[in-house]
């Protein structure tokens, strides 16, 4: 039997998001389901938004014209915020993808939260916080660092700067306390599912391919294989509290 995939509308800020990510942008929404809806909305006579334009046949993105009413004022962003609801109402849509690096849309993302929808998100590291911190999930489209091409030192100095991130800490630790054994530790498959119940995380947006990689990066935490493919994570501080050390 085959199984139903989740059906998926994506709706592009085409003033704040770069066109040459669309590749990646649809590679990554194609492990969650089917895009159905594509649209890209800004005024097609900008020629900032030239490579957008370059793409839309090519991937199927259907433009929506938007004329800037009132200088300063960005009334594409009105536009999607009006066609998103629409359609949160009116079709049968399991997920919406946001493509923008502003702020404004916020409340539309809480909003269709609240509907029991997801919501996944793609933006510049410029996006403000509560933007990214308000999707199921949002992947940054700036590159990454890249600690493993600036050999050991530079993935020494890498770990440093995670470990300085209080908020990425807090995420780690108390993913690993809520999901630990009697000994602490903790499987890396249910510390994932605990931090993507809580939080728009992805290790990628810290330079890193998979969680894993990234927890072992820091080094205060500790790491064992179980039956050569699980892996399990304690913190080092458990151990020293605790006077236990297997």
């Amino acid at each position: 039997m085959e199984i139903e995939k989740e059906r998926i509308a994506v709706f592009i800020d085409a003033d704040n998001a770069p066109a040459k990510k669309i590749d990646m942008i649809l590679s990554e929404l194609a492990k969650y389901g089917v895009v159905s809806i594509r649209k890209a909305y800004g005024n097609w006579k900008k020629a900032s938004i030239k490579g957008w334009e370059d793409v839309l046949h090519d991937y199927s993105i259907q433009p929506v014209q938007q004329f800037d009413i009132v200088k300063g004022k960005n009334a594409t962003d009105m536009a999607m915020t009006i066609e998103i609801m629409d359609i949160l109402y009116t079709k049968n849509i399991d997920a919406f993808c946001i493509v923008s690096s502003d702020c404004d849309f916020t409340p539309l993302v809480l909003r269709v939260l609240s509907e029991g929808k997801s919501v996944i998100g793609f933006g510049e590291r410029k996006a403000p916080s509560p933007f990214v911190n308000a999707c199921s999930r949002f992947l940054f489209l700036d590159d990454p660092p890249k600690p493993e091409s600036n050999g050991a030192q530079g993935t020494k100095q890498m770990g440093k700067a995670l470990k300085s991130d209080t908020k990425l800490m807090n995420l780690l630790r108390n993913a690993i306390d809520s999901e630990q054994d009697d000994d602490g530790w903790a499987y890396l498959g249910r510390i994932g599912s605990h931090i993507s119940n809580q939080a728009s995380f992805d290790s990628r947006n810290y330079g890193y391919k998979k969680l894993g990689d990234l927890i072992r990066a820091i080094d205060i935490f500790e790491t064992k294989l179980v039956g050569g493919d699980q892996l399990y994570i304690r913190d080092k501080r458990r151990v020293k509290s605790t006077g236990k050390v297997e």
